[in-house]
């Protein structure tokens, strides 16, 4: 048995995977994650790396640059060009990043689901009950990032961008066992609402970027401030930025 495959059993084992990256000091740890990831030394640049790649599946070959400064740098990687062709017809609303598709359905007396048997409240996730009450007839998809992912993401039609909401919360990990465990995770975590009307017919889209342990600060183009655990507000950021299919919104960071 090689080391990868020792360390797969290792963590598939749910209790000391959830105690591992839950029963944490999490927000100091992810505090210290964002300082750490810029540093821009060599070994420690390397050394972040190859442990990187001793604990997921990382793969650089669809990088922009193949050389960073940082971990940082290597973490919000570009992709090259022409990597995630982009479905030009009009009716098809793609995907907004690279992901693995967790949950999804109708949204169902304003609710929707997390894990089986773990339902929330869209106010809850929204913040705002006059935002769910336009979701209350939709449909809802959970996209999950790990940690080797791309992690930009796009805007999934040509769509129009006027109000962004920042809610500060936790940075629980949200992979499958923490979403089994952990009641309304998203909901407690740290995110944004990035309120998206689509120019087709004016349908309207939440996207809902969500921090997680080690990964909590979400930077928007549109908009001049890093978002993190450390930000003082406002909560509600007006704004008014336009986006063709395809277009990158902004990246999850350290």
């Amino acid at each position: 048995m090689n080391l990868r495959q020792l360390r797969d059993r290792f963590f598939q084992q749910e209790d000391i995977n959830f105690l591992l990256t839950n029963r944490i000091p999490r927000i100091a740890l992810t505090r210290f994650m964002g300082w750490f990831s810029k540093i821009e030394q060599p070994q420690v640049r390397d050394a972040s790396i190859a442990l990187w790649r001793m604990f997921a599946e990382l793969d650089l070959s669809e990088a922009k640059n193949r050389k960073f400064k940082s971990l940082h740098e290597c973490f919000i990687r570009e992709l090259k060009p022409g990597a995630r062709p982009i479905d030009v017809d009009p009716s098809i609303v793609v995907s907004p990043c690279d992901a693995i598709v967790g949950a999804c359905g109708q949204v169902a007396d304003a609710r929707a689901f997390q894990a089986k048997g773990f339902s929330y409240a869209l106010t809850d996730l929204l913040g705002k009950s006059g935002l769910a009450r336009e979701y209350q007839q939709g449909s809802y998809v959970t996209l999950r990032l790990t940690s080797s992912m791309y992690h930009r993401f796009h805007a999934p039609h040509d769509c129009r961008v006027k109000r962004v909401t920042y809610i500060s919360g936790d940075t629980w990990n949200v992979n499958p066992i923490a979403l089994k465990r952990v009641e309304r995770l998203f909901c407690k975590n740290e995110r944004v609402v990035i309120d998206v009307q689509l120019q087709a017919g004016g349908h309207r889209i939440a996207l809902v970027p969500v921090a997680a342990v080690l990964v909590a600060s979400i930077r928007l183009h549109f908009i001049d401030v890093l978002l993190h655990l450390r930000y003082r507000g406002p909560n509600e950021i007006a704004c008014d930025a336009r986006f063709v299919k395809g277009d990158e919104l902004g990246w999850f960071q350290h």
